[in-house]
């Protein structure tokens, strides 16, 4: 939807099982204008933050299928303006885990699925001449134990993805963005990581001059809270290193104090489809990693309460709108960070995209009875806080 400022907010829709292109047709028919319709009815125009797989692409890139989905968007006063290009293949229903990293970006594959998404977002564009944007994975997976040669690799494919979009912009005369999604135990996770990766990427000769324009970063507020990030100091040292903020995912993950209570509340939230990084802040300040929620389980049981850490971030989605019961809690307050850098800075990021796609893994307690009511609270509860900050009417 548009808001002030020359701003969009959108849903992203890879909260649908939807890995055909068909699926994700009927999904937007079945759950997205469902939720227009109590956030945006009649012709108020609604933003749609689309998640493609590389099946789901291709079938869609056909010249048919793309211009039937173009009158559905103008038919029902809908439009996309941000592409979700972090998971490839399939994304619900099965194990996932690590899998999402794949292809990285040492594959040519990953360039070519991004290229193509791009193409399509080129088509769906509203004709007003307005920023496009898709997001990506930060590289690839640490826990891959990629050789020497992989840096390399990732920095060859995206300057190519620079010079592509460079041309894109000139064929199409407007605006595109790449934006590289750190995430923990992502080849860069954190602000000085991410930063450094950027220097570098920057600096070789290869890399063309305009990927400083069209790669930058989409910052989401759960990744950055599980690694214990201040949300305005971290946007604004991105923003400061000259890194363009591409889009900003809202986000809000779980936190606890590891007691013997709260580690018992935490086990519903283990599940088998979705890699859940924790992150453990320990008595001296330190942070401790651990690839997925099990295996910090398995750590936690041989411990002693107070060997376990002051405090667990752990990377699940929860939903913006609903707290999860004590003794767990959630990081909104990174969020209440982000609404205030962009109360400051409104030009700083313009695309908005909530992103809570583990509606269909949460504990019962958490999850509405169907997935659009979830949707709507979600949109409530983020255009108030926006409204109390002046950013949306």
């Amino acid at each position: 939807m548009h808001l002030p400022h020359s701003r969009h907010l959108a849903y992203c829709t890879n909260v649908h099982a939807a890995e055909q292109w068909a699926d994700a047709r009927r999904a937007l028919e079945e759950h997205a204008l469902a939720v227009k319709a109590r956030v945006a009815p009649g012709a108020q125009p609604f933003g749609l933050g689309l998640w493609l797989s590389a099946d789901a692409a291709r079938t869609l890139a056909e010249p048919g299928a793309r211009e039937e989905f173009r009158a559905w968007l103008e038919k029902n006063h809908c439009y996309v303006f941000t592409l979700n290009g972090f998971p490839y293949g399939r994304f619900h229903g099965a194990r996932v885990k690590e899998n999402v990293y794949r292809p990285d970006w040492t594959d040519p594959a990953r360039l070519d699925h991004t290229t193509r998404l791009f193409d399509l977002l080129a088509e769906l564009l509203p004709r007003d001449g307005s920023l496009g944007t898709v997001s990506t994975l930060p590289g690839t997976f640490k826990g891959f134990g990629l050789d020497s040669s992989a840096p390399e690799q990732m920095f060859r494919h995206l300057a190519e993805c620079a010079r592509r979009l460079d041309r894109l912009r000139d064929r199409h005369g407007r605006d595109f963005a790449l934006g590289l999604e750190p995430e923990p135990l992502g080849w860069f996770e954190n602000t000085a990581e991410t930063v450094a990766f950027f220097r570098e990427f920057f600096a070789r000769p290869e890399t063309p001059k305009c990927a400083r324009e069209v790669i930058g970063v989409t910052y989401d507020a759960c990744h950055f809270a599980v690694e214990y990030e201040d949300a305005t100091t971290s946007l604004a040292t991105l923003r400061d290193a000259g890194l363009r903020l591409v889009k900003i995912h809202l986000s809000s993950a779980l936190k606890l104090a590891p007691t013997d209570a709260a580690l018992t509340a935490l086990r519903r939230f283990d599940e088998p489809v979705y890699l859940h990084q924790v992150i453990v802040r320990l008595a001296d300040g330190t942070l401790g990693r651990m690839a997925d929620l099990p295996e910090a389980l398995a750590w936690a049981e041989k411990l002693s309460a107070a060997a376990r850490g002051e405090e667990w971030r752990v990377h699940f989605h929860v939903p913006l709108h609903a707290a999860p019961e004590p003794p767990l809690a959630d990081t909104r307050d990174q969020l209440a960070g982000v609404f205030d850098f962009l109360a400051r800075d409104p030009a700083a990021c313009t695309h908005l995209e909530m992103e809570t796609y583990t509606w269909a893994v949460l504990p019962e307690a958490l999850r509405a009875a169907r997935v659009e009511d979830q949707l709507a609270a979600e949109y409530a509860w983020t255009l108030g806080e926006l409204r109390r900050r002046g950013l949306a009417k």
